[in-house]
């Protein structure tokens, strides 16, 4: 691929889902998915607007570009499936993106730490911590783990800079020592997804088509339940 790459990127891990078409790191246009339909319904109608608002033909898309979780169980498959079919229909090739990576680049414009959380459901909360260095480097200083909401918020270092879509839920809980960044960036974006995607293809990282697939961190709630129910057999 030579010139400036053509990136469509998918974030559909949440409710406020998003549709992006960049070239290189250069975003061209973005647009929000209706938050009144299932993603599975408003994306495809999203994307072939998208490319029409940038002038592109399916084909044009060198590279798709997704979110693939922490988030949703029905928004990560959807997005992942969805780039996926798109990537195989147009010869292009395909990029999985860490979703709270993509909330720590929103939330990071300088040198420091944050501590990024997403919803895990029953009262836990997917964390991870990521650092920006002075040479503008995002770089993730602890794994993405599942912590009781509880727990973690006795657990906040005076000062440390938090974000990520759960601060809309626990944001009034937050102790006073604690720095919520700006909330214009706790909901993961496309146009965020596709600019580490660019800087990853560009590094030379490569996903297999046929081997990507959402990384939900956990089991559903039902797979949880039936183990339970079979150790208490």
């Amino acid at each position: 691929m030579s010139g400036d790459l053509r990136i469509l990127a998918l974030e559909t891990t949440g409710t406020a889902g998003s549709v992006a078409a960049l070239s290189g790191k250069k975003l061209l246009h973005e647009a929000a998915l209706d938050p009144r339909q299932r993603s599975a319904q408003s994306l495809a109608p999203a994307i072939q607007q998208l490319l029409a608002e940038v002038g592109w033909r399916s084909a044009d898309v060198q590279l798709t570009a997704v979110a693939i979780g922490p988030g949703s169980f029905t928004g990560l498959r959807v997005g992942v499936m969805t780039a996926k079919t798109w990537a195989y229909a147009t010869g292009g090739a395909v990029l999985g993106v860490n979703t709270l990576e993509a909330i720590a680049e929103q939330s990071l414009t300088e040198p420091g730490c944050v501590t990024v959380v997403f919803d895990a459901q029953r009262k836990q909360l997917f964390s991870s911590c990521y650092e920006r260095r002075p040479d503008a480097i995002l770089q993730e200083l602890s794994p993405v783990t599942i912590i009781n909401v509880d727990d973690w918020l006795q657990l906040l270092a005076p000062g440390m800079r938090v974000s990520g879509p759960m601060l809309e839920r626990i944001g009034q809980q937050l102790p006073a020592h604690s720095a919520p960044a700006d909330p214009r960036t706790w909901h993961p974006r496309a146009s965020t997804v596709g600019q580490l995607a660019a800087r990853d293809w560009m590094a030379g990282r490569r996903d297999d088509l046929w081997a990507l697939a959402p990384n939900y961190y956990r089991r559903s709630a039902a797979e949880e339940k039936a183990d339970e129910s079979c150790g208490g057999a």
